[in-house]
């Protein structure tokens, strides 16, 4: 990391640390997530004083200490804003920071001021609310060594301390679903009741379940159910700090804004956090190693927060658990501790360790053998393995029929038995997916014939013999 230039008072600073930092050290204090405490103003409709939202609101700060971050990060900060912006207001630069003016971003423009790196040009007003700020030469100058210690810009950081509170205090251990509320989400399925037996405990345990068995048989689709499960709001950070460094944990990907922007305005609480619904991260074949750890961008100079501490509080799925670019061996050598323990290390590219809660509901879905993936030990810190098997022959034909249902095609039990003779035929296993397969192919066929879409024998041998394959041993069709 750069050195911060000498050309004010002589003051060299170390790696990562701005050159305000010379002026004021964050004061001993160990601030704390705490839920809404202030009274704020009712919504439309809403009694007064009543949230619109479940999540509990981290208070407003009211000083620089509350934030805790030291003035002269708050100062970097600023001062990189206002210097890609080109001019802005006080109410401007706060809501960009997303700290409250009075006693917290005023006092960092004065100070800003009292350096002579900004300096006022105008305003509606009297007060720092409306003054027009701008970089002077000088400022510039800092400005651009603020940037090359790190291109961070945008909502300040809340400090590390703050955000394992808020972990805590949001735990996915306080989601629970009713059986009544599991078989309703599940009403559109045809799953074995003593499956959904499983499921329901497994979720309520917001711990870890294997799901298994041959591919096509929904335990993809049992996972999205169950993210549906995921009732309740949380807030989550746009950034943590620590030791100066910024981590980015906000994603708009992951995390899905509960709380209408214009309304957040009007309440007052700390808005270097976000009202969301629960995270829900989902990976597959792209999940590596490298993105299970703090990402560092050598150009930025901040961090981007792995999966897992985006996934804390919600649902965290590995999909196609196995046929991931890392072996699963190395990858659950890396989470044993976390699922063991609840905690995560990450490690900063200065080499120094931080430790985060692991708290998500964690699903791995395999279409694998586990005993060619994992070893006993493993197996035992996952607390729920449920085995999606394939679909019985009533299942089969539950399934088919409400496909047909589901099309406007009228179901017929000798096209069933028509659909079946083919399993026979190229000796292969039924799956639940094969009735939305087959009967959405033979829409495609009937479609390209100009025939109306119905269960007719020659409709049926069409679809079917573009859709079954029987494989040898080698991958390859027979006879070739």
């Amino acid at each position: 990391m750069a050195r911060g230039s000498n050309a004010i008072g002589a003051v060299e600073t170390s790696p990562g640390r701005g050159y305000f930092d010379r002026r004021e050290e964050r004061d001993d204090v160990e601030p704390m997530y705490q839920p809404q405490t202030q009274t704020r103003p009712a919504g439309p409709g809403q009694p007064a004083g009543a949230s619109p939202v479940q999540a509990p609101l981290p208070p407003e700060p009211q000083s620089i200490e509350q934030t805790g971050l030291s003035l002269g990060f708050l100062a970097d900060l600023a001062l990189k804003t206002l210097y890609l912006r080109g001019q802005m207001s006080g109410n401007e630069i706060a809501s960009s920071l997303g700290l409250p003016l009075t006693n917290v971003v005023e006092r960092v423009l004065d100070f800003l001021k009292s350096e002579r790196l900004v300096e006022i040009r105008g305003g509606a007003g009297v007060s720092a609310a409306s003054y027009q700020y701008v970089v002077v030469d000088r400022g510039s100058e800092k400005a651009q060594e603020a940037l090359t210690r790190s291109q961070y810009v945008g909502r300040a950081p809340v400090p590390l301390s703050m955000y394992i509170a808020s972990v805590k205090a949001q735990t996915i251990a306080n989601v629970h679903v009713t059986q009544e509320e599991l078989e309703r989400a599940f009403s559109h399925l045809v799953i074995p009741k003593d499956t959904l037996a499983q499921v329901g405990p497994a979720f309520n345990s917001g711990k870890s379940i294997f799901l298994f068995g041959p591919p096509g048989n929904g335990k993809t689709t049992i996972a999205e159910v169950l993210v549906t499960l995921l009732k309740g709001e949380m807030v989550i950070p746009y950034a943590v700090e620590v030791d100066q460094q910024v981590i980015k944990v906000f994603d708009p990907v992951y995390h899905r804004v509960a709380l209408d922007p214009i309304v957040a305005d009007r309440l007052r609480f700390d808005h270097r956090w976000v009202v969301s619904k629960r995270p829900v991260v989902i990976t597959g074949g792209e999940l590596t190693l490298e993105t299970l750890d703090l990402v560092f961008d050598p150009t930025a100079k901040y961090y981007e927060a792995p999966f897992q501490m985006k996934a804390n509080g919600g649902i965290f799925l590995v999909d196609d658990f196995g046929r991931q670019r890392v072996s699963p061996r190395d990858l659950l050598n890396r989470w044993i501790v976390p699922l063991e323990k609840r905690v995560d290390y990450l490690t900063l590219h200065t080499g120094k360790k931080i430790e985060i809660p692991f708290d998500m509901l964690i699903l791995f879905s395999t279409n694998l053998d586990p005993g060619d993936l994992v070893d006993e030990a493993f197996l035992r810190r996952i607390r729920y393995k449920i085995g999606i098997e394939s679909p019985s022959v009533e299942q089969y034909e539950e399934i088919f029929r409400r496909m047909c249902q589901r099309k406007n095609i009228e179901y017929r039990s000798e096209a069933l038995s028509q659909v079946l003779s083919y399993y026979r035929l190229k000796n292969i296993g039924m799956r639940s997916c094969h009735p939305r397969d087959i009967i959405e192919q033979l829409i495609d066929t009937a479609r390209f014939l100009g025939k109306p879409p119905e269960l007719t024998p020659d409709l049926l041998e069409l679809a079917c013999e573009s859709y079954f394959v029987s494989l040898d041993p080698t991958g390859s069709p027979p006879g070739t």
